[in-house]
């Protein structure tokens, strides 16, 4: 049908062309013959000349061929092609939108007086927050900006698709601003965001009520776009930018919600393997009764068995329990010799260890005796010898006041000593015998010459 459309337009084109050609053509085949006469003839012959071009120019063919030029451009324009996947809507210029919508495919309007307008009713799609890195649209980069309950501002990428309702074309062209996708979607769905986020926290938009608050944007969305014919699909929340500082402390929340995760699956297994073990002593308990059960089984048969046996080795019994007796009361009568031989002999052991501490008190009473008398003679002897030295008194004493005081002795009557001159010499100097007392500290008896 375009073809034809298309084909009725060429020959309206060529018929207009060609019936405003002839006339033109006329008018310059009249001037060149004009100007192919000779200029040198008089002014009478020209006017004899200007007389053919004063002749008038057939109209009515070229009107004729207008007129047919203009039927088919009209029977064009009344052909109307609604391409698949599109919606059209009549404007009348005599009463504006008409109502109806022109699906895909070929319709005839009233040439002149009316056209149509066509409107994509295929899915469309609003987002918010692309994921483009190289867009130059600051607000579509960062997303939609909301405030939560605490009022911090959070960036969401949302996506809406939603399309328009066919039966309300007509309502969508005479009422709301054109185009839709730019002067109506967008504001709507900010508007819907923006009125929802403030009644929930940034964690709950995050992760416990993310898909309750998708739902309940959708719905108002869906809501308010559907009074303008406009049909909402889907509304998808494909992403949430927290703010950074916030964005670190829910980062170390979700680490240790992930580790309570771990540890409530750590617990559930240690159940299942509580109950495992359970089942296993279980099994275990029911396996050793059936084993016990087996044992008093075979016991009571082996009872039965040595029952069976006692009446034959009854009187076997009975005789070795008179040959134990008769084997007790010998050992009996052994133990009994046993302990008196050995109270005779701890006897002897007592009388020999008697007379050896008599020996030993003998032995160191005989030692006290001749220590007492070695004693007694040598104090004799120590008396009589100070008796006799009576200096040697003042010796011992020296000796027990300090191991560091020298003491010297000599003979009281000075024969065969060099020394006693020097002693003599230094009693009767003053300064030869203070000289000799700094060169020795200590104090002695020096026989007769001190």
């Amino acid at each position: 049908m375009n073809a034809l459309k298309l084909v009725l337009m060429v020959a309206g084109v060529l018929l207009l062309v060609t019936a405003a050609g002839i006339p033109l053509y006329g008018l310059s085949m009249r001037i060149r013959s004009f100007m192919k006469k000779q200029k040198s003839e008089s002014d009478q012959v020209g006017s004899r000349l200007m007389e053919p071009l004063l002749n008038p120019i057939p109209w009515k063919l070229p009107l004729v061929l207008a007129l047919a030029g203009c039927l088919p451009m009209l029977v064009a324009s009344s052909i109307v092609v609604v391409p698949s996947g599109m919606g059209g809507v009549r404007v009348s210029q005599l009463s504006g939108t008409l109502p109806g919508t022109l699906y895909p495919g070929v319709h005839f309007i009233p040439p002149l007086v009316e056209s149509v307008k066509t409107f994509d009713l295929r899915d469309h799609l609003f987002t918010a927050g692309v994921t483009d890195e190289g867009s130059k649209d600051s607000k579509q980069r960062n997303g939609l900006e909301v405030q939560s309950r605490e009022g911090l501002n959070i960036a969401l990428a949302i996506t809406v698709r939603y399309h328009l309702d066919p039966r309300r074309l007509d309502h969508v062209e005479e009422h709301l601003p054109q185009p839709v996708d730019k002067e109506l979607v967008p504001p709507v769905v900010a508007s819907a965001w923006r009125e929802l986020a403030p009644g929930y926290t940034v964690q709950e938009i995050f992760s416990s009520k993310r898909e309750e608050v998708r739902a309940k944007a959708a719905a108002t969305i869906t809501r308010k776009l559907g009074v303008d014919g406009i049909v909402v699909d889907e509304v998808m929340l494909r992403d949430i930018q927290l703010p950074e500082e916030y964005a670190k402390g829910l980062e170390g929340l979700l680490l240790k919600e992930q580790e309570n995760d771990q540890m409530a699956v750590a617990t559930e297994i240690q159940q299942k393997q509580i109950k495992i073990l359970e089942l296993q002593a279980e099994g275990e308990a029911a396996q050793k009764v059936k084993q016990s059960e087996g044992e008093a089984q075979s016991r009571v048969v082996e009872a039965k068995g040595e029952a069976d046996a006692m009446q034959y080795t009854l009187p076997l019994k009975q005789k070795q329990i008179e040959q134990s007796k008769l084997e007790a009361e010998a050992r009996k009568e052994a133990t009994i010799q046993n302990a008196q031989a050995d109270a005779e002999a701890k006897v002897i052991d007592s009388k020999a260890e008697l007379e050896r501490r008599n020996l030993l008190a003998d032995a160191e009473a005989n030692r006290v005796r001749l220590m007492a008398s070695a004693d007694g003679e040598r104090m004799k002897s120590e008396a009589a010898l100070l008796n006799e030295s009576p200096l040697l008194i003042n010796k011992i004493i020296a000796e027990r006041l300090s191991d560091k005081i020298q003491v010297l002795m000599v003979p009281s009557d000075g024969k065969f000593f060099f020394a006693n001159d020097v002693f003599k010499a230094a009693a009767t100097n003053p300064a030869l015998k203070h000289e000799m007392d700094g060169d020795d500290k200590a104090e002695g008896a020096h026989g007769g010459a001190h």
